[in-house]
């Protein structure tokens, strides 16, 4: 098997049983009012970015030679990690030092939730927003940035906002699992996080892990994908690249409160209890979830 072959193999079939259902648009960036319309699974789309400028003039080159001098906010792989870079970047370089860093030399550096509409207005004249039943805020285009190999690990969107993501440069392995998965895969309280490895399924660390059941999928540069609002996903760059997300925010108000709670209330008190006592904190909120996958196991059981 060539290098190409195994980052694109898809790993533990039992954990990744689900099909993801796929469209083929034809017109890009046409109407179709009806697609993502109360959809609450994911869908793989094929065409709906085709006539973004962004998909033809994005890359480190043009975007070095544009806004190179543009300061950047950066992160590595530690993000998630218990410390004083909890949720939190590395510092500051260039852009441009930044895309040839990880597009061009693949180091393991990475942007995300680079709000292009703050930052570099301009590029949101790259981006349309298609008419496929949802409200995109036109406030909230996120970029995301990697290197080859990168990995965002097993979050969901801690706004609960529907995600509309498209590769604009390069493939991504996704992986996904619905809302009710969450138990299984030992989120962590007070976090959109979980810290299972899904490369290795621990049974004896995380024994709710068998019990869970996802999708994979490889997103190609222009396809986009339709993540609902509360799915966990993991990203994985199989090239170096570039991606976009539109945003739209939960329909209903039990999600919209939802997602204010997360933001306000739990993720400032995740934050401020991992600078007090960083490492306590991180295996409390372990031995938490490992407590609840154990009793979700044990309750399987008995039915």
């Amino acid at each position: 098997m060539d290098d190409q072959d195994s980052d694109t193999e898809m790993f533990a079939p039992n954990l990744f049983t689900r099909q993801i259902e796929c469209v083929s648009l034809d017109g890009a960036s046409g109407s179709f009012p009806e697609l993502l319309k109360e959809r609450n699974t994911p869908l793989l789309i094929s065409g709906l970015a085709a006539d973004w400028p962004a998909l033809h003039s994005w890359n480190a080159g043009s975007l070095s030679a544009r806004f190179g001098s543009k300061p950047v906010r950066v992160y590595n792989a530690l993000f998630g990690e218990p410390g004083k870079n909890y949720m939190d970047s590395i510092g500051v370089m260039p852009f441009s030092e930044f895309l040839s860093e990880t597009l061009g030399k693949g180091r393991d550096l990475r942007m995300f939730l680079y709000n292009i509409g703050r930052q570099i207005p301009e590029l949101l004249e790259d981006v349309e927003f298609p008419d496929v039943g949802l409200n995109f805020a036109q406030s909230f285009v996120y970029s995301f940035f990697g290197c080859r190999g990168s990995i965002t690990p097993l979050h969901y969107d801690i706004d609960m906002s529907h995600v509309l993501y498209t590769s604009i440069l390069g493939r991504r392995r996704i992986r996904l699992f619905a809302p009710d998965q969450s138990t299984a895969l030992h989120k962590h309280p007070f976090t959109v996080r979980s810290y299972v490895n899904l490369d290795d399924p621990n049974d004896v660390n995380y024994p709710a892990l068998k019990a869970a059941r996802g999708y994979e999928v490889v997103v190609e540069a222009g396809q986009s994908l339709f993540i609902p609002s509360a799915f966990w996903h993991e990203v994985k760059y199989l090239d170096a690249g570039i991606g976009i997300s539109l945003r739209a925010a939960n329909q209903t108000l039990n999600g919209r409160l939802m997602g204010l709670m997360n933001i306000l209330a739990l993720s400032p008190v995740d934050r401020i209890s991992n600078k007090l006592a960083a490492e306590h904190w991180f295996g409390w909120k372990q031995g938490k979830a490992d407590a609840r996958g154990r009793a979700f196991m044990n309750n399987r059981r008995v039915i």
